[in-house]
């Protein structure tokens, strides 16, 4: 089709043929849905109206299609003149027209129009509801219309709003900025201070000059610092190790901070020294460690190339709390030393005796300054017998220590008359009772004569000793204890009689052996007895050997929270002389006196 398609329109069939027919013209040439429908119904409209009772007999479609040019879009109009034709009728024909997307093709291969009479009234009628969606589509695209002029116009205000806003925004975005620079520096002070008050915390927990520094250099880096040394001093104020750094030296020398590095450090009270020959490529902090006298100096290096001031004041003062941290892990560490020295000159050189062996251990605790209570003694009395004592003073430290050597000193005297296990616990309440009234303690002292098979013992609220018999049986000795040393009442000890023929084991020992937090001490001396029981035989000619074996189950290697005494007394043949060991000293001794063993490694006094 390339002229105009003229239809004269009669009936409706002629009508829905003809809509058809536009319809298939439309959407060959590619015209938009929404134009299409708006131009079929539009048609469809004007045709009915052509048709009906008052608009005449019918109408003249004429159907045209055009172009602006041959590369141009085109464009299709219809025009409809009522039939017949009013000849006093001055208007023109009903024209509408609809633009194509593209250019005209020459030639257009419609399909032939089938619409039979039942359906064309359907078609025509179709259009009625359609026309009906399109007006409220014109209704909603006028209302659209008016919402984008009211909000063009209010767009024109937000500009114009804009305009003034922006001096505001610039100066609200200074105001953020300088707020946003406060606010990091004060998280960078809040986290400093964070970390100060919790390295202070790991760093003063601690009574160990080595953990300490182990804890300082597991706390700086990697964040505050690349590598951490510590350099001390000795109690004259010498030095240990190699060779420092220029700025350690000068740090020890004047007391003050120094930075050494390519550039200045600008840290708050630091001295800035050129970079160090041992590092030249690093960034260093040298601070030295002050209390009362300069106990050594930090040196921190920069873990990215510099150090910056707040957290150079940060270094500065946890070093002061390291300082003092490790000088009380010093005086500590000199005065446990002490303290456990006269501790282990308290304890006794274990006597040799015909037809018995003696071997004891002690252990301290591991916490506080080493020093406690537990002690244990072996002496023979003038009639040959032989006491072996063991003791626990209640409470730690010096009190315990001091009321100990009291009660050691006492019950020696006591026995140099001749007096019995019950009898000397008796004396020993008694004098505690009146002299320390608020100290208590407990005892256990048992009595072996040469040549009789039995021993006697009494105890004052001591854990009971265990005894293996030469087979391996292991029995406890359950007879009923008195009240412990000191409690305010009058008591009177008894004594008891235990079987110890030659090659059985007696057993005297602490609540530090036993008890534990995790289980009661019953539970421990069931524990002990099953050690003992498991020794083969020929181990217990070596008692030494016989108490690490017993030892070594019962107490933890790491933390004891009390201390240990263990105290052995194997009986043998009387005729069968005590073997000899030679000492570090190369002359022979009986077998019996304590070997450095029972000081957990260190040598006994002598």
């Amino acid at each position: 089709m390339r002229g105009p398609e003229v239809r004269v329109i009669s009936t409706v069939r002629d009508a829905a043929r003809a809509r058809g027919f536009a319809a298939r013209l439309t959407a060959a040439l590619g015209v938009p849905e929404v134009e299409r429908a708006r131009f079929l119904t539009a048609l469809t409209e004007r045709l009915r109206r052509c048709l009906g009772p008052a608009g005449g007999h019918g109408a003249e479609l004429t159907l045209t299609l055009g172009e602006s040019g041959p590369d141009t879009a085109g464009w299709i109009q219809a025009a409809v003149r009522p039939l017949p034709p009013d000849p006093d009728a001055q208007t023109s024909p009903w024209r509408l027209a609809v633009s194509c997307p593209g250019p005209v093709p020459r030639s257009l291969d419609l399909p032939e129009d089938r619409t039979d009479a039942a359906s064309a009234e359907a078609v025509l009628a179709a259009d009625e509801g359609t026309a009906a969606v399109l007006r409220r589509l014109d209704e909603v695209e006028e209302l659209l219309r008016l919402h984008r002029e009211e909000l063009h116009q209010t767009n024109q205000g937000v500009l114009a709003l804009h305009a003034e806003l922006d001096a505001a925004a610039l100066l609200q975005r200074n105001l953020l900025d300088a707020e946003r620079a406060a606010r990091g520096e004060a998280e960078k002070a809040r986290r400093l201070l964070t970390f100060l008050a919790d390295a202070s915390a790991v760093v003063t927990a601690s009574l160990d000059h080595e953990d300490i520094l182990r804890r300082v250099s597991e706390l700086l880096v990697p964040h505050y610092a690349a590598e951490v040394d510590v350099w001390l001093f000795d109690e004259a104020g010498a030095a240990r190790g190699g060779a420092r750094s220029a700025a350690a030296v000068r740090a020890a020398r004047t007391g003050r901070p120094q930075h050494a590095g390519h550039h200045p450090g600008g840290l708050p009270g630091t001295g800035d020294l050129p970079p160090s020959a041992l590092f030249p490529d690093r960034s260093l902090l040298c601070i030295p460690l002050t209390v009362r006298r300069t106990l050594g100096v930090l040196t921190l290096t920069a873990p990215d190339g510099a150090f910056d001031a707040d957290t150079g004041v940060m270094l500065v003062e946890l070093a002061r709390r390291v300082a003092i941290a490790l000088e009380h892990a010093l005086r500590y560490e000199q005065h446990r030393d002490t303290a456990e020295t006269l501790q282990r000159a308290q304890l006794t050189d274990l006597p040799a005796a015909a037809g018995l062996r003696l071997a004891a251990r002690y252990l301290p605790a591991t916490r506080g300054l080493n020093i406690g209570g537990d002690w244990y003694d072996a002496f023979v009395q003038p009639d040959g017998s032989l006491l072996a004592v063991i003791g626990d003073v209640t409470g730690h430290g010096l009190p315990a220590a001091v009321l100990m050597g009291q009660l050691r000193t006492a019950l020696r005297a006591y026995a140099v008359g001749g007096a019995g296990p019950a009898e000397i616990l008796t004396r020993l309440h008694r004098m505690l009772r009146h002299q320390q009234p608020h100290l208590y303690a407990t005892a256990m002292i048992a009595r072996f004569r040469p040549g009789e098979p039995r021993a006697v013992w009494s105890s004052a609220g001591h854990p009971p000793a265990v005894v293996r018999a030469p087979g391996g049986a292991v029995r406890v000795l359950d007879g009923r204890p008195g009240v412990m040393l000191g409690v305010p009442v009058p008591f009177t000890y008894r004594e008891h009689t235990a079987a110890v023929e030659a090659g059985s084991t007696l057993v005297l020992y602490t609540d530090g052996l036993v008890e534990r937090r995790t289980r009661g001490i019953d539970a421990g001396i069931e524990l002990l007895g099953r050690a003992l029981a498991a020794l083969d035989e020929s181990a217990l000619d070596d008692l030494d050997l016989c108490a690490e074996s017993l030892v070594g189950p019962l107490v933890p290697a790491s933390e004891r929270d009390d201390d240990v005494c263990l105290l052995l007394c194997r009986t043998t043949p009387s005729a069968v002389p005590p073997p000899l060991v030679r000492g570090r000293d190369g002359v022979p001794r009986p077998a019996g006196p304590l070997s450095p063993r029972a000081f957990g490694g260190r040598s006994a006094p002598r």
